[in-house]
This record gives C-alpha cells, structure tokens and sequence, in this order.
C-alpha cells in the first residue's frame, strides 16, 4: 500500500470488538497487509495510565464531561504518538475504539452535548478521521449475558443497563449519520460468521480505498 488506512472497531460492551480486531489484524498480516493494532484508551504510556484511572480505578464519582476530555486527552497522545506515524509509513491501523466511543458513551449515555463533543474531539486530533469504522452492533441484554462470563468488570461494564441501552442507540445513530464510514455488523451471531462478515467488508472497502 502507498498509503495507511485507518480502521475503527466499535460496539456496546460484550459485542466483542476487542477479540475481533485483533483476529483482522493477524488475518490482514497473512494476506500481506502491514497492520498494527492499537486501543484507545491505552497504547501509549499516558493512554495506559489514564485507562487505570477511567475504567479501573476506585472512584466514587467523576463527571461526564471530565471523563469524556481525559478519554479526549488520551487519544490526542495516541494519534500524535502512535496513528499518524504509522499511516504516514503505509501502515493499517486497526484500532479498538476511538472518536465515535466518547460520542456513544459520554454523549448519548451520559447527557454530555453530542455536537459539542463532535467539536472538541474532533479538533484535537487535528483531522484523523477513520476511512472505515466496524460497528458490532448486539441487543444489550446479549451483551449483559456475555459479560457475566468475566471475571472482573470494568467501571463502563458496571453502569447500569438503562445507560448501556442510550450507548447502543447512539452508536446506531452514528451508524445512520455516517452510513459511508460506518459498517453494521450484526455481533450476536458466532463468532466465526462475525469474523467472516467482517473480513468481506474490509476487503471490499480495501478495494476501493488502496491503489
């Protein structure tokens, strides 16, 4: 590829985004195609240490809009330090969460000005915007039953399941605003078909977006 291609995953919690983008990453490498996998937050030293504090943390209480800026400030450092290089070598980038993760989460399900928030993000990683973005769309009380299976949950896994309902009709709202960007995919099958749904659609957006 002469140039990188920035890939997005998203999704409410337990659609399985995590575990599927890293399943195309390995695919993407043995088709020849130099992916690098990233999240957001974390992979970077700033990003890990504000993922403790946001999602792992003993807080009492923290506000949406000082939760939504330091998931911001995260992801600022994670563009400077890790995306724009890698797009600027050719490299995919496939990252687990980004932009769209604040306008679903912090918007939609906690009351924090979605247009607002679309302004802000969006100027502080200065115009790195994904070519595609896999939305992995699952009913919350699936996604709820997934989680059951964890061990240990995270402070966005623990909030109630009137708040995870707003997060996943945001999501599917994003989904109708940007339909060009933003592929649904069905994540409450298999994962094997999940996986397979999400390959073809990457292919066919690879076609048109590589020369």
């Amino acid at each position: 590829m002469r140039r990188g291609v920035f890939i997005t995953f998203e999704g409410p919690e337990g659609s399985g985004k995590s575990s599927q983008a890293k399943r195309l990453v390995r695919w993407l490498g043995q088709r020849g195609y130099p992916a690098v996998f990233v999240r957001d937050p974390g992979s970077t030293s700033l990003g890990r240490a504000l993922r403790c504090v946001l999602l792992h943390a003993p807080l009492t209480a923290i506000s949406p809009v000082a939760e939504a800026l330091l998931f911001i400030g995260a992801r600022v450092q994670l563009v400077e330090e890790r995306i724009r290089p890698a797009l600027a070598n050719g490299r995919l980038v496939v990252c687990d969460r980004f932009h769209d993760a604040t306008l679903a989460y912090q918007g939609y399900g906690g009351g924090v000005d979605v247009e607002w928030l679309d302004r802000v993000g969006r100027q502080a990683i200065r115009g790195v915007v994904p070519q595609v973005t896999l939305l992995l769309d699952v009913p919350t009380s699936l996604g709820f039953r997934r989680l059951r299976r964890r061990r240990r949950r995270d402070r966005m896994e623990e909030k109630a399941a009137a708040f995870h309902r707003r997060v996943r009709a945001g999501y599917r709202r994003l989904a109708a605003r940007w339909p060009k960007r933003v592929i649904l995919i069905d994540a409450s099958q298999r994962p094997d078909v999940v996986q397979t749904h999400i390959r073809r659609a990457i292919l066919r957006r690879l076609n048109r977006i590589t020369p």
